[in-house]
């Protein structure tokens, strides 16, 4: 499943299309997660003026072409329009030049006009072999898929402040307080399922949380209430750090995730732990153990990241 680094490096890669001009939109199968827009089409004719990475989606930000003149048609559209993109379990975003057969499991063909005559106009796919994804209009969904999410991990407001604060819901009963409501007990769930809690931090998947734990010395079943100011510090540290060592170098790469321009990342090379059940831990040569957390598999180091008192 592309995670939080794919998407980064897909809205990166999809930069050179910026200010370019829709010349058609063509749907082959609008049966996604959810059903493809209709009136998606309506795209012709406008240029894409923003890209922009919530969470795992896209959201691609498009303005009415004004160069071309108002006419009777172009007058009773919007000024502006928005697409929300998740890329499912297998999606991605690859761009062609124009003329470049579609292939099977290519969803969408957004067809954009080039810039001068002497250079080769883009096509943009939507190819998605398991239809996990979706292409929806974002004023329609902005509120069901994006009011709840938690924190960017890229974003400054991302800490071990910010974490500990969750964990103990200090501001979350500082506004229970004044509604004269009872305290919420701190969160005791284990750290794994709350660093992977899209209302907590939204993109730490289980790649980035199994790495991110070992890499911090923190058992992934260990209780998040337990853990310190200085342990959450570090840790929030080490996720944002991977985060972006993931997209410098693509992304995780699994076998069925291509970025735009086609290329695929090599970070899954780079890995300590996940994925190398009874292997040697690269720091001590203990043998890395297994243990479920929430229905994910989670590797790590039983000497580096000792099982918590309890």
């Amino acid at each position: 499943m592309p995670e939080l680094p794919e998407v980064e490096t897909t809205k990166t890669s999809l930069k050179p299309l910026l200010n370019k001009k829709i010349a058609t939109v063509e749907v082959f199968q609008p049966k996604l997660r959810w059903q493809v827009p209709e009136d998606i089409d309506s795209l012709q004719g406008y240029v894409l003026d923003n890209i922009q990475r919530r969470a795992k989606y896209l959201i691609l930000h498009f303005k009415r072409n004004m160069q071309s003149g108002i006419t009777e048609a172009t007058i009773t559209q919007p000024p502006t329009k928005a697409l929300i993109i998740h890329l499912g379990m297998s999606g991605s975003l690859q761009q062609f030049p124009t003329g470049t057969d579609k292939r099977k499991h290519d969803h969408l063909i957004m067809q954009y006009d080039s810039d001068h005559a002497s250079e080769t106009s883009i096509q943009l796919h939507y190819h998605d072999p398991r239809r996990f994804g979706a292409i929806l209009w974002l004023d329609d969904y902005e509120q069901k898929l994006l009011a709840h999410l938690g924190a960017e991990p890229l974003d400054a407001e991302f800490s071990g402040d910010y974490l500990y604060d969750k964990i103990h819901r200090i501001s979350e009963n500082k506004a229970r307080n004044k509604l004269n409501k009872p305290p919420l007990k701190p969160i005791s769930r284990p750290i794994k399922a709350v660093i992977m809690d899209q209302v907590v931090v939204v993109g730490v998947g289980n790649i980035y949380a199994t790495e991110s734990l070992f890499m911090s010395g923190i058992h992934p079943s260990t209780p998040a209430h337990k853990l310190t100011r200085s342990q959450l510090s570090e840790l929030a540290d080490h996720i944002r750090a991977i985060l972006k060592r993931a997209i410098t170098q693509g992304g995780s790469t699994l076998k069925d995730f291509t970025v735009a321009s086609g290329i695929t990342g090599y970070f899954q090379q780079t890995l300590l732990v996940y994925g190398k059940h009874k292997m040697p831990c690269p720091t001590c040569d203990t043998p890395i153990e297994k243990v479920t957390i929430t229905g994910r598999a989670s590797t790590f180091c039983p000497n580096c990241q000792p099982q918590p008192n309890s």
